[in-house]
């Protein structure tokens, strides 16, 4: 167990008033938590204290060799002012299996957890209230050694910081609109694409530019080999609803691991929906568009929850989805999940972290 030091803030901020537009990733709160790695010494010196800037070195190896890792979660207030997290053990398995692939120490779950916890405990006035707002929880590790010399550091930090937040698009749950990426790929076996490192995000700019100057919100990748299968949105896991059969990319290596995708499968299977991980080509997607068999389209993530896809591009065929309507099976789980997470729906899956 984390033995946790507190330093809180003489200066508080002005908290977001009740009905205040938040936004997503612009606000922070009044602290942040920092625990220090260093060889032969593990971790050590765990602090909460006022969210400030952060003194660096310039030869700090993340800022020449990338070497950084981080997760996403979010706290939720309930209707009777209470706090919880939504299964933030899986955060802290799916960050244990990116260190260990970057080369980065890492927490054990329950210290993960019981740091979540404590931040958001000192925090817990910052989380909103108005439908459909959180905490967003940002953890993240990275190699703070001053060193140009590409080898695995000998001191990091993990840190993390708050943000309460608003829908992460502004469209809401309105279908977004989602061209299929063959030019540029996003990852390939042995690689890092199952991981959440900067790296992945940044090398997949160039292809969200792209979609962008096209009228588009997201990008879908296909897989970086044969370019033949689909794999995941820039932020989201993507599921696709073909006859009665509901698809989604396989977690082998180049597609990350959502724990908001692995709770849509768990719900969907619970419902009586035959769920497929086999590869999908895209080609037997756009058949399945123009067989009238292609029903739904829906992304999933962390930030997003849920989110519906009104249309698809790949090459010169634009899919129209379900009128560009949020289908039945998008809306359940989002009503299901967001349900649990605000403490409207019963927590029959044993998912819910009280604070």
């Amino acid at each position: 167990m984390l033995e946790i030091k507190k330093e809180l803030t003489q200066n508080p901020k002005k908290k977001p008033a009740k009905g205040d537009k938040l936004g997503f990733g612009n606000i922070y709160t009044d602290h942040m938590l920092i625990i220090d790695w260093t060889e032969g010494k593990g971790w050590h010196d765990a602090r909460i204290v006022p969210y400030a800037p952060l003194s660096i070195d310039p030869a700090a190896m993340v800022l020449h060799y990338a070497m950084e890792s981080f997760e996403g979660l979010k706290a939720y207030r309930t209707a009777d002012g209470s706090v919880q997290l939504f299964r933030p053990e899986k955060n802290a398995a799916r960050m244990i299996n990116t260190n260990k692939r970057m080369c980065l120490p890492y927490l054990e779950v329950e210290d993960f957890v019981q740091a979540v916890k404590e931040i958001v405990k000192v925090e817990k006035d910052w989380v909103p209230s108005d439908e459909g707002t959180s905490l967003y929880i940002r953890p993240f590790v990275f190699a703070d050694e001053p060193h140009l010399g590409v080898r695995t550091a000998t001191s990091h930090k993990f840190i993390i910081i708050c943000s309460p937040v608003g829908a992460y698009y502004e469209s809401g749950l309105d279908p977004v609109k989602i061209y299929v990426e063959d030019e540029y790929v996003r990852a390939t076996p042995g690689g890092t694409g199952f991981t959440k490192c900067g790296g992945n995000y940044a090398g997949s700019l160039a292809g969200q530019v792209k979609a962008h100057d096209l009228g588009y919100e997201q990008v879908l990748w296909l897989d970086g080999v044969e370019r033949k299968y689909v794999e995941e949105v820039g932020s989201m896991n993507c599921f696709f609803k073909i006859d009665g059969t509901i698809y989604t990319a396989p977690c082998v290596g180049t597609v990350l691991p959502g724990v908001t995708r692995m709770s849509c499968i768990e719900l969907l299977k619970k419902w009586g929906y035959k769920v497929s991980e086999d590869r999908l080509a895209i080609t037997d997607l756009i058949q399945a568009y123009k067989d009238g068999k292609l029903e739904e389209v829906f992304g999933t993530g962390t930030a997003a929850v849920i989110s519906p896809v009104g249309e698809l591009r790949y090459e010169d065929e634009v899919c129209k989805i379900n009128d560009g309507k949020i289908g039945e099976v998008t809306q359940k789980l989002y009503d299901t999940i967001t349900g649990i997470q605000w403490g409207k729906l019963p927590d029959d899956m044993n998912w819910i972290t009280k604070i």
